[in-house]
């Protein structure tokens, strides 16, 4: 989903020093509309939740499938998107993911005797997701 697709805009572009980088690079998004700022020197933990995005992605879904072409990609990196923001539980959210809110507690000992759990799977049996079942 792309930014303009939810009606937003992206104001800032933040990247790292690397030399990689050229003036080049800072021109494309400048034309589009964000403003390029760059990180600070000797500072790895300033873009270090980009980072960790990045890193899961990678691990979770493209390091197990092979994408034949950009629409793959793409259909891969949406269908994680998806999973990650509206079923995968967060430590930092109690267990929450982050377009969902907690499930009811257990609080009956009988209840958990009786859980039906149904597994769905993503990505050709990449991802997994679990639901009660009814």
């Amino acid at each position: 989903m792309d930014l303009e697709d939810a009606g937003s805009k992206a104001r800032f572009l933040i990247r790292d020093r690397d030399s990689r980088f050229t003036q080049v690079f800072d021109a494309v998004p400048a034309d589009a509309g964000p403003e390029v700022v760059l990180s600070g020197i000797r500072m790895p933990w300033m873009n270090s939740i980009m980072e960790r995005w990045i890193q899961t992605c990678r691990r979770d879904p493209l390091d197990h499938t092979l994408s034949w072409n950009q629409c793959r990609l793409l259909d891969a990196l949406r269908t994680f998107e998806s999973l990650h923001n509206r079923h995968r539980p967060h430590r930092a959210l109690s267990q929450a993911a982050p377009l969902r809110s907690l499930p009811k507690p257990i609080t009956e000992p009988g209840q958990t005797t009786r859980l039906k759990l149904r597994r769905r799977d993503r990505l050709g049996g990449t991802l997994h997701e679990y639901h009660h079942a009814a």
